[in-house]
């Protein structure tokens, strides 16, 4: 809106509560009945008698109490006092007022939040696709990469040969996967040394080991374990398969495959191993390079 003249001045107007005269000088001022301190002498406009008074000369003020030049009597009025609040300020702003078209402009996209000192900052503006995230206390927040879906690391080994030595653990005949398709995910195994696998990340691992036996014997019980160590030197049987039956009439029993979950929070450390045992001249772990018989899968499932 234009003015002609001036530009009227702004500020936090307020009028305080009655004040009546009595035999004395000084006098609180009040607002909703709660101390009010004006910004100065000359942000304040009083009446007396019907005569706007003068400020300095015919009243001064100190925190909330305005002193009148000399004392007062019952006779006297106070007509009104008005606090002016600081003029060159907007003032304290009433719930509801502003609206969009008053905010200064900013970038596209950025949000409006609070650094860790607790003045307001703008967060830059994230890319496609990124989300808002924070970090907690004493940290702005950001946009970040969303997490990917689904599984954070696979993959998948097998044996490519028969074998009928009972092996703890299986050292040889291991290949990663190569036929039917199969792709893994994130950073591939390597081949086990001696025997030993370890993994490529820390992470919540799933360790799932299938193996295939081939019996022409009416007594044979052939066995499977993963053993994990958690410090490179002691190892446990944390899952434990069978396949087969004792002697004639017994009952068949399976437990393949066998899967275990372990939290590999240090890769030097965290390691498993696979075991086959109770083979003999008439049981045959088998394996194939064309087709998965005897066969490892390694899933990450998640972080540490």
């Amino acid at each position: 809106m234009a003015y002609i003249g001036k530009t009227p001045q702004v500020g936090n107007y307020q009028k305080c509560d009655a004040l009546n005269a009595s035999a004395t000088a000084d006098y609180t001022l009040q607002v909703g009945s709660s101390n009010v301190s004006p910004e100065s002498v000359n942000h304040m406009i009083v009446s007396l008698n019907g005569v706007i008074q003068s400020p300095t000369t015919a009243y001064t003020v100190s925190g909330a109490t305005l002193s009148f030049a000399s004392a007062l009597t019952t006779s006297d009025t106070i007509d009104f006092v008005i606090l002016l609040g600081n003029v060159l300020d907007v003032g304290t702003v009433s719930d509801n007022t502003i609206t969009l078209a008053k905010m200064a402009g900013g970038t596209d996209g950025n949000i409006i939040s609070y650094d860790t000192s607790g003045n307001p900052v703008a967060v830059a503006t994230g890319t496609d696709g990124q989300v808002l995230t924070s970090s907690g206390a004493d940290a702005v927040c950001a946009f970040e990469d969303a997490p990917s879906g689904g599984l954070a690391g696979m993959d998948m080994w097998r044996i490519t040969a028969d074998s009928n030595t009972n092996q703890q653990p299986i050292e040889n005949n291991w290949e990663q996967v190569d036929t039917g398709g199969f792709a893994g995910i994130g950073t591939s195994f390597s081949a086990p040394s001696s025997g030993i696998w370890t993994f490529p990340s820390t992470g919540i691992w799933e360790v799932t080991f299938t193996f295939q036996v081939n019996c022409t014997d009416t007594d044979v019980m052939v066995n499977s374990a993963i053993q994990i160590t958690p410090d490179d030197s002691s190892y446990t049987i944390i899952a434990y398969g069978i396949c087969g039956h004792e002697g004639s009439g017994e009952d068949w029993k399976t437990t393949i495959p066998t899967t275990v979950i372990v939290d590999v929070t240090d890769t030097s450390l965290v390691k498993f191993k696979l075991d086959i045992d109770n083979l003999n001249s008439t049981s045959t772990m088998q394996g194939a390079t064309t087709n998965n018989l005897t066969y490892v899968v390694m899933k990450k499932l998640g972080e540490t």
